[in-house]
């Protein structure tokens, strides 16, 4: 029996991180058992591990460049061994969908509760959290992360459907 790609646990992945490197949050989503997301100083490989435990697939945009290099050299964890990599990056490329994901998500129509923030942002929550313990900035910090991990999904979601219609995208870019 052939299993569809569809049928794949996959697992969206995405980091942030503070002004000096270190990564700050590891958020990951599973459809079948929801949203973890890891908060310094309890990211863990351990951690990271037991919630990817069955996945076959882990879904980032640019996540080969930045999420797991970040991870494999402050956890030793090199998560492209262990898992099949999907980065969405590179599928948006072949489709001439240029830019980070907030533009991307902008371009396939997706939209975000915090549309304001950005990467640097979220650098900076982390830096007001670390040095006044500032809960709401982790909070919001912690919500741009889930958004992220979610609309990984939706991106994937957007162009799976566009590209069934005829083959080429059918929005504007």
């Amino acid at each position: 029996m052939k299993i569809s790609p569809e049928t794949v646990l996959k697992a969206y992945l995405d980091i942030e991180t503070s002004f000096n490197g270190r990564i700050t949050v590891v958020g990951m989503y599973r459809p079948d058992c929801d949203i973890k997301q890891l908060v310094f100083p309890d990211i863990t490989r351990k951690a990271i591990l037991d919630f990817l435990d069955g996945t076959k697939v882990i879904v980032t945009y640019n996540g080969n460049r930045f999420d797991l290099p970040f991870i494999h050299k402050q956890l030793e964890l090199n998560l492209i061994e262990i898992f099949d990599s999907w980065d969405l990056m590179y599928e948006c490329w072949k489709h001439n969908l240029y830019g980070g994901l907030k533009v991307v998500e902008n371009k396939l129509g997706i939209e975000r509760e915090l549309s304001g923030l950005t990467g640097y942002d979220a650098v900076k929550l982390w830096a007001r959290y670390e040095s006044y313990r500032d809960e709401d900035a982790l909070k919001t910090l912690l919500h741009y992360n889930k958004e992220d991990i979610l609309n990984l999904l939706c991106c994937r979601r957007v162009l799976k459907e566009a590209l069934l219609l005829d083959g080429n995208l059918i929005f504007p870019v």
